[in-house]
């Protein structure tokens, strides 16, 4: 196994969209480059085009946001504004909404 890993979205990239259930307004498409997976753990970049769908979380994420506008919106209503350059962490049992103003692209590790 190599132990050093270079981060750029040269893998053959999955696309996909939110489940109808959880969409909420627009036709986003996410885009991810799964850059890791082991062991729980999990690693790469994702893209979004704009719309806005239902989030739940059942693993901790730490990302930061490469290119974009995103709003978070947490299930009493606070929003987070995320632009290029912040980082921030999504506990398990966070819920709310996602909202993708303009294209957003992060990178991200997962912990399940």
């Amino acid at each position: 196994m190599q132990r050093f890993l270079k981060v750029a979205p040269t893998t053959t990239p999955e696309t996909e969209r939110p489940a109808p259930e959880k969409l909420i307004a627009g036709d986003p498409v996410f885009t991810t480059w799964n850059l890791e997976e082991n062991d729980g753990l999990y690693a790469g970049i994702w893209q979004s085009t704009p719309g806005k769908w239902r989030i739940s979380y059942d693993e901790w994420e730490y990302f930061r946001i490469l290119e974009g506008v995103s709003i978070v919106t947490d299930e009493s209503g606070t929003e987070t504004r995320l632009t290029a350059g912040d980082s921030q962490i999504i506990r398990p049992g966070f819920s709310g909404t996602w909202e993708v103003l303009e294209t957003t692209r992060k990178d991200y590790v997962i912990r399940l």
